[in-house]
């Protein structure tokens, strides 16, 4: 009886799903992380013969595009109702720093190097440095605040700082990729300085703003409704029902997009609208539960993926110039950028030190580079940015999941001994 590429899948997924389940234990206190382990797993596979057709980021990047987008907007709810600390100016200032002053220092020197380095024209180059600007809300669960509990501001500042960045980044980093695609298809042209007018209004002042309105509207309407409502059946919290979560994501993200806002940035704003609607309930917990369990799950197969590109040869038009960006936005780009942005603002040095690092880039910018390649004209340039886009994921993951067990705990113990 012939096994067929169908049945192979199959066993796949219940073993990745499975591995989802039994890893974060597995792990938690290892000098690795899951995302490392489904990315070695994805690249064995891959390896022996099995009979799976590649992966094609090229052929299949419409499917892409959508698979890693709601693998970004499931992370975004379930990391803005994690987080207990009420939104302000003042109590949000270091992710604000982040945000400000660390994002686009990183877009334009990340953009720099890679015109100086691998020779792109300099919307091509722009780009780059917009698909790499935001962290990554989906693989940085080491690192992010953990359950919601009753107590505010009970996160310590770096887990605090690196969700909210996380989370407000993967939004603001759509009008750089606008930016960058707009100044690409002026160069085609030749060079002219019209599209900077309409880019700030409509893709800057317009979709921010439909998306942080519509995010707000949402979520205090669901905060309303699960928690305040006269009509029992609409009290949805006294059900206890986790996937409501995957409603309040997908009615948030949908809306917005079909009133052309950022709907990145309205999940996110939704979800923070729900978590003040009834700050101290226990639903929050279920629902951030639920959201967590389908993360994981679209996690491991966005990384099984991920692996078995990289074993199809995903990585072989990368040059040592797209190369060495990529290890220069790891270690040298981000952290630097990130220290700048925290002096004097509310972070000791350790913690200044340890935010700087973690700049995880993942599965964002996975999404970010296919929405690009589906807008744009940039097939002679399309190979290599994957390949390099592969390859800080695969840098990331390696060296953040290594890393983030042992030097967190480290922090704690030295938190705990200071108090």
């Amino acid at each position: 009886m012939d096994v067929s590429a169908a049945d192979i899948g199959y066993a796949c997924m219940g073993i990745g799903a499975l591995l989802a389940a039994v890893l974060p234990r597995l792990v938690a206190r290892q000098p690795m992380s899951m995302p490392m382990v489904f990315l070695a797993v994805g690249f064995l596979v891959y390896l022996l013969p099995t009979g799976l057709p590649d992966l094609d980021p090229y052929e299949h990047r419409a499917w892409l595009e959508h698979l890693t987008e709601v693998c970004v907007i499931v992370a975004l709810m379930g990391a803005g109702l994690a987080i207990n600390r009420p939104f302000g100016r003042r109590s949000w200032s270091t992710a604000w720093r982040l945000i400000g002053i660390t994002m686009p220092l990183t877009v334009v020197v990340t953009a720099l190097v890679a015109w100086g380095l691998v020779d792109w024209p300099p919307a091509v180059a722009l780009l780059l440095g917009a698909v790499l600007a935001p962290t990554d809300p989906v693989l940085a669960a080491e690192v992010r605040v953990g359950e919601p509990t009753d107590a505010e501001n009970d996160e310590d500042e770096v887990r605090f700082a690196l969700t909210g960045e996380a989370g407000l980044n993967d939004g603001f980093a759509f009008p750089l990729v606008m930016a960058a695609l707009a100044m690409f298809a002026a160069s085609r042209t030749g060079w002219s300085g019209d599209w900077v007018g309409h880019w700030l209004w409509s893709d800057v002042i317009v979709r921010v703003t439909v998306g942080v309105a519509v995010g707000l509207l949402v979520g205090r309407l669901l905060g309303w409704m699960f928690f305040r409502a006269g009509w029992e059946a609409l009290r949805l919290s006294e059900h206890r029902e986790g996937f409501v979560a995957l409603a309040a994501t997908f009615i948030s993200y949908g809306l917005t997009e079909l009133l052309h806002g950022y709907g990145f940035l309205a999940v996110f704003t939704t979800a923070c609208a729900i978590r003040a609607a009834e700050r101290a309930h226990g639903y929050h917990v279920v629902m951030h539960t639920f959201m967590e369990q389908v993360e994981r799950l679209l996690t491991a197969g966005v990384l099984l993926l991920i692996g078995g590109f990289i074993a199809c040869g995903g990585l072989s038009a990368l040059s040592w110039g797209s190369a060495a960006t990529a290890v220069l936005v790891l270690l040298v780009i981000r952290p630097l950028t990130g220290w700048v942005a925290q002096l004097r603002g509310r972070t000791t040095p350790r913690e200044r030190v340890v935010t700087s690092f973690f700049g995880i880039r993942g599965i964002g910018s996975v999404f970010y580079l296919a929405y690009a390649l589906g807008e744009g004209d940039l097939q002679a340039y399309q190979e290599e940015l994957w390949a390099v886009v592969t390859f800080i994921v695969l840098l990331s993951v390696v060296l953040h999941g290594t890393a983030a067990s042992p030097v967190l705990r480290r922090l704690d113990r030295v938190g705990r001994r200071n108090r």
